[in-house]
């Protein structure tokens, strides 16, 4: 094993809360350990070093620069088999239970409560064997157009994940994001074709954000739509970059964008409210945030470059807990929603053993 993965998997057998992490496209494995096991919160958003957020953002956990030792290394390839999984295997009652609540929340949307909401399961794989340092590699291989991590705190446990969405990138008044709808299988099609409702729900979410960062922006600036591949997924995508206002800061752009409406809902208040009313489990970390927080982590300069937690996973003892999720408006139709979310389930389960 090469020095860089030793140090981690030493510094995982003392216990203590490290971040392991490749971005989208790049070259480079950035590893931040934590020289104590103490667990630091995030209360301004002014704080150094990397963020790790749930979902209700109850839960702001910080791996502090400057407790932190940096490690940064090249990627290398690896020898990897990606395993063909059979979907056609599954529990007959979690297929009932999602279909029932995406049911529910076409109802909700119809008698005009939102427009959209995202609703999502969570499902429990065994695991025979795991190392989280071959699977991390495996997602990087697999996955590279991708932010994928590993992190740990003995307080918080362990999660991964590959996922496709920014939630937003600043340096200094600044600012990247993207607006992320619309799922549909790899089929290797030579051209993709997308329904009306996924369209729609891309635009909802496109028109959310840009209505919402006006607040706070001196300029916003939004590209065309275009199709975009995770993995053996394709997704609909918008760029929207622009400049804050000098009196803006990095926490009311957050606030302002979290959860997105491709996690979430719209409005956002009351497709939250119809989430956390009738999901019946804790998304906890997943659809939260996480990402380098006003840190120099691989760069030259202080940025921060924040990412939606999707394409995720949690280890525990001997099973991950896989979650997945779907945007719901009026054109859904349950058996559909619970295949799409069947698709997202597969970039997880392609990097576990058997």
């Amino acid at each position: 094993m090469n020095p860089f993965f030793l140090k981690i998997k030493n510094h995982k057998e003392q216990n203590l809360p490290f971040v392991l992490y490749s971005k989208p496209n790049t070259d480079n494995l950035i590893g931040v350990l934590q020289q104590n096991s103490t667990l630091h919160t995030v209360s301004d958003y002014s704080e150094k070093g990397f963020v790790f957020a749930s979902f209700d953002e109850k839960q702001l956990i910080l791996i502090p620069e400057n407790e932190s030792e940096v490690i940064i290394s090249e990627k290398q390839p690896t020898l990897f088999e990606s395993i063909e999984i059979d979907d056609l295997v599954f529990d007959p009652e979690s297929k009932f239970q999602y279909e029932y609540l995406v049911a529910q929340g076409i109802q909700a949307i119809k008698n005009e409560e939102f427009k959209k909401v995202v609703l999502s399961r969570s499902e429990e794989v065994a695991l025979a064997a795991f190392d989280f340092v071959e699977t991390f590699q495996h997602l990087v291989q697999l996955y590279p157009a991708t932010f994928c991590y590993c992190f740990f705190h003995p307080k918080i446990g362990l999660w991964m994940g590959a996922t496709p969405e920014k939630l937003l990138k600043a340096n200094g008044n600044v600012f990247e994001t993207m607006a992320l709808a619309g799922t549909q299988k790899d089929n290797l099609q030579s051209e993709i074709v997308w329904q009306q409702k996924e369209k729609d729900e891309q635009q909802f979410v496109t028109d959310f954000i840009v209505k919402r960062l006006r607040e706070f922006t001196a300029s916003v600036i939004v590209s065309e739509p275009y199709s975009l591949k995770a993995g053996s997924i394709w997704h609909i995508k918008t760029d929207i970059s622009g400049v804050l206002k000098e009196n803006s800061t990095l926490e009311e752009v957050i606030d302002t964008l979290h959860p997105t409406p491709a996690v979430c809902g719209l409005p956002k208040k009351k497709s939250k409210a119809f989430i956390l009313e009738n999901e019946n489990y804790d998304r906890t970390f997943y659809t939260g945030f996480l990402g380098e927080l006003n840190s120099t982590f691989g760069e030259t300069e202080t940025s921060s470059d924040l990412f939606v937690n999707l394409r995720c996973m949690q280890i525990q003892d001997e099973k991950a807990i896989l979650y997945m999720g779907c945007g719901v408006t009026k054109e859904s139709i349950p058996e559909k929603e619970w295949e799409e979310s069947v698709n997202k389930s597969m970039t997880m389960k392609r990097v576990l053993k058997k």
